[in-house]
């Protein structure tokens, strides 16, 4: 089976189509951006783009992914050219623990893909599949509008 994760194309052989795309991710393909939080797809910690839309890796069977674009944390910013919305969560100090950060970033920016310019309620709507037991909400949604107000939230995609 093969899958494509931030652009490049993976041959993942042998391997279970049920097996959730989360595991594909970390243990499969060493990504480790994503994270394992509720394994529901309750608490947003697995988020990642499918096509550009943000879904839940843990629930998802790497075989409905076959043939479409996977995106994860790793593929939106690297430490060397971060994308805004990453420069924009240290600016504001968003991360306390960090552990929800790669799934609130990846909600974010597929938010940000389809809206440009959200407002308030709308960035709640959209994040709120997303928990952060450090209740650094206010400060995500400062984030989130500091980037939408300069416009940048479209930069181009980062290829590990």
């Amino acid at each position: 089976m093969k899958i494509t994760i931030n652009g490049q194309e993976r041959d993942l052989q042998g391997l279970d189509e049920q097996t959730p795309l989360l595991w594909v991710v970390r243990d499969e393909l060493n990504l480790k951006g994503t994270k394992f939080g509720c394994g529901m797809g309750l608490c947003g910690a697995c988020t990642v783009h499918l096509n550009g839309e943000a879904i839940r890796s843990c629930i998802t069977p790497v075989g409905a992914v076959k043939g479409q674009e996977i995106t994860t944390i790793e593929g939106i910013g690297s430490e060397e050219n971060p994308h805004p919305l990453q420069v924009a969560w240290q600016q504001f100090n968003v991360p306390q623990c960090g552990y929800c950060q790669s799934g609130q970033l990846m909600s974010a920016h597929a938010l940000l893909q389809r809206n440009a310019n959200p407002n308030d309620a709308e960035i709640v709507s959209a994040m709120s599949g997303n928990i952060c037991r450090c209740g650094t909400y206010p400060r995500i949604k400062k984030a989130i509008k500091s980037v939408a107000k300069t416009g940048d939230s479209m930069v181009q995609e980062v290829q590990p």
